[in-house]
């Protein structure tokens, strides 16, 4: 099955529909560093983005009439800043929001199914018209916006279509939910909302994957079995105070029957702090301490044996405190972008191109591999099964 991810970035949200089985046709975005980093890990052969073919250019000037190729799938993450909680929350008067160009997409390939991911901050009441207004484009990309239509003249036109049950022209079935990463194994605690549409004459009924994680099944294995220390060979000295996971772990009645959150310790323990142990860090690529790190309120890092902050980019760099780690005792420093690569669930064979900064950037903006790769072996076998 075939697929075009729009704003790779990255790769994490291409690399998880790759991993899943889906056979990239063009791969795409206009940000230099990004492209950098892929066609480096392609010349490297790094699986599967040795066969992307990499196009590096504003999405608004591609013609994806040009694309002869049946797509099944069509993936992105449109650019988030007009909705996030660090950018400007300007929204439809940001020239940024790229959500237009996805629904070009899906419009001019007409693919099965869509999978686009957004920041959380998309869901807020602010918003909600705006939503509205990209949910009912999503299901009409053939109802397109007038000549000097004002968005909410069009949104108008796209409800009385909807209420009216035309099943006429190109049509999605769309569902969005919010997943929270840690919910499906990634080190990270990242909430973003994802739209997935089906194609209306598929006739496919899909819902998004089960979550298989939990922070009740952390706290029991840390506070009710021991297990997690025993794993982690982590003296009683050195664990952190129980404090309100601990009583909320005494309150569970029943061991939870999901796999507990993965934590920090877990994703970077066999790594070398580079701040302690610099020569041995030094062995691993883009493994490099990065001075600098200083708390404040609500910048306060990411605990050890708790699953990652959410990783950010920020609008003007990295924030200065959630992309830091937080010692047990109290200490901190920022994260490396190898470390940052596990938290998102990049491969250890994957470099990044950039400064320390623009790094982070890319790997702030990226979905975690594995979450990508979830949601899309899903997609893949409903498509599979449902051919």
């Amino acid at each position: 099955m075939r697929s075009v991810e729009l704003f790779v970035g990255a790769g994490g949200l291409g690399m998880g529909a790759s991993l899943a089985g889906f056979e990239p046709v063009a791969v795409m975005d206009w940000d230099r560093w990004a492209c950098d980093t892929l066609r480096e890990n392609k010349a490297r052969g790094l699986h599967p983005i040795a066969h992307w073919p990499i196009h590096q250019g504003d999405v608004k000037d591609f013609d994806f009439t040009s694309i002869s190729d049946d797509v099944s799938l069509v993936t992105g993450g449109p650019p988030c800043q007009p909705f996030s909680m660090g950018g400007q929350h300007r929204a439809f008067l940001d020239e940024r929001d790229m959500f237009p160009q996805a629904i070009r997409a899906v419009r001019e390939l007409k693919p099965s199914v869509f999978l686009f991911e957004n920041v959380k901050g998309l869901t807020r009441s602010s918003f909600a018209n705006y939503l509205e207004y990209i949910h009912l484009q999503l299901s009409y990309p053939d109802v397109v916006a007038r000549e000097n239509e004002e968005w909410l003249e069009h949104l108008a036109r796209l409800e009385e279509h909807h209420t009216f049950g035309s099943k006429d022209g190109l049509h999605y079935r769309v569902i969005k939910q919010v997943l929270n990463a840690a919910d499906y194994g990634v080190p990270q605690r990242r909430e973003r909302v994802f739209f997935v549409g089906f194609r209306g004459d598929t006739e496919i009924r899909w819902h998004f994957p089960n979550q298989t994680h939990s922070k009740d099944a952390l706290l029991w294995s840390q506070w009710r079995s021991g297990e997690y220390w025993d794993l982690l060979e982590v003296a009683k000295k050195n664990r952190p105070e129980g404090g309100r996971g601990q009583a909320r772990a005494e309150k569970l009645k029943d061991k939870p029957d999901s796999l507990p959150w993965i934590t920090v310790r877990q994703a970077i323990s066999d790594l070398p702090d580079p701040e302690i142990q610099p020569d041995l860090a030094a062995h691993f690529h883009d493994h490099h301490f990065q001075p600098g790190a200083r708390s404040y309120p609500g910048h306060t890092g990411s605990p050890l044996d708790e699953p990652a902050k959410t990783l950010k980019a920020g609008v003007h760099g990295v924030p200065g405190g959630e992309n830091m780690l937080r010692r047990p005792d109290g200490s901190i420093r920022y994260f490396t972008v190898r470390e940052s690569a596990r938290l998102q669930t990049f491969p250890d064979d994957m470099v990044f191109h950039g400064s320390w900064t623009e790094t982070m950037r890319q790997l702030g903006n990226a979905v975690p591999v594995q979450l990508a790769r979830i949601v899309a072996e899903d997609i893949h076998e409903t498509l599979r099964l449902g051919s």
